[in-house]
């Protein structure tokens, strides 16, 4: 894919920062999680497009996912039993941060998919998963999470649920560049969909949903037929390497995530954004 030039402005603006001439603004924490389920050629991956009203990535293709939510560190959701799979001692190692901001973020990304996609990551038990949401107590619940009139712990609680942590994969780790004036420190997730549920058009953010190729995605992309931010093209790109989820979750098992923020770099007589080297070599096979 080629990569477009940055406009002067956005380069004078990152020299900036740069010189000590802008403060950067604080980032916020955030998880987002691929959701895959297998397809023709490969993963298919689900995709919201935001309303082009929104602040941020207005207009652009993204996966479901939102900031951390100060509830999302809720303790107790650990201390009642209500976690199953990989500890968060287990994932602070995997997202490269502290335990309780490893509770918070896991939390965070399977209430985000819940409250966007309609897809819940829970069960009964730590063998179990919740078949079918799409009832209208189910919908219920989920404007409630949505409208933060109830916790996570507390929606599981009252449905005598487990957060089955074992079904997500970690996969990478994005910084908003420093020059840019909303900035998200994002944890990518990948999981599969579980069996019997079905993704919904729920989001309050987003104009239209989708299933797609991973593959399809980027070739939509390169087309110009498809707006994505750069993370969330590469990301498509490198779920397309796999054959099939259980591939995608396979190789997530081998991960540990490096944060990565892209700076603006020389490239010829202009200037473009840099890219993780992994992510450059994808890139340069296309």
């Amino acid at each position: 894919m080629e990569r477009l030039p940055l406009p002067e402005a956005l380069v004078a603006q990152a020299r900036s920062y740069a010189d000590g001439g802008a403060t950067p603004a604080e980032p916020r924490d955030a998880a987002t999680v691929v959701l895959l389920r297998p397809g023709a050629a490969g993963p298919d991956i689900y995709l919201l497009r935001r309303q082009t009203s929104m602040a941020f990535a207005g207009g652009m293709c993204v996966f479901p996912g939102g900031g951390v939510d100060p509830r999302d560190f809720d303790d107790e959701l650990v201390d009642r039993g209500l976690w199953a799979g990989p500890s968060p001692a287990e994932w602070a190692s995997r997202l490269g941060c502290d335990e309780p901001k490893a509770r918070a973020l896991v939390c965070a990304a399977v209430r985000e998919t819940f409250e966007e996609s309609g897809v819940l990551l829970a069960g009964a038990g730590p063998d179990s998963v919740v078949a079918d949401t799409t009832g209208d107590d189910w919908e219920a619940d989920r404007v409630a999470l949505e409208s933060r009139e109830v916790s996570l712990t507390a929606f599981l609680e009252k449905r005598s649920l487990v957060l089955r942590t074992d079904l997500l994969g970690a996969w990478s780790g994005w910084l908003t560049p420093v020059f840019e004036p909303r900035r998200y420190r994002t944890w990518f997730f990948v999981a599969r969909l579980p069996e019997g549920q079905v993704t919904r058009d729920v989001s309050s953010e987003s104009s239209s949903v989708m299933w797609a190729g991973a593959t399809d995605a980027v070739e939509q992309v390169e087309r110009q037929e498809m707006l994505m931010m750069p993370p969330t093209w590469l990301t498509c790109l490198d779920v397309a390497q796999h054959a099939d989820p259980d591939a995608v979750l396979a190789e997530a098992r081998t991960r540990r995530v490096e944060m990565y923020t892209p700076e603006v770099v020389p490239d010829g007589e202009g200037f473009i954004l840099s890219t993780p080297p992994f992510y450059a070599a994808l890139m340069a096979s296309r």
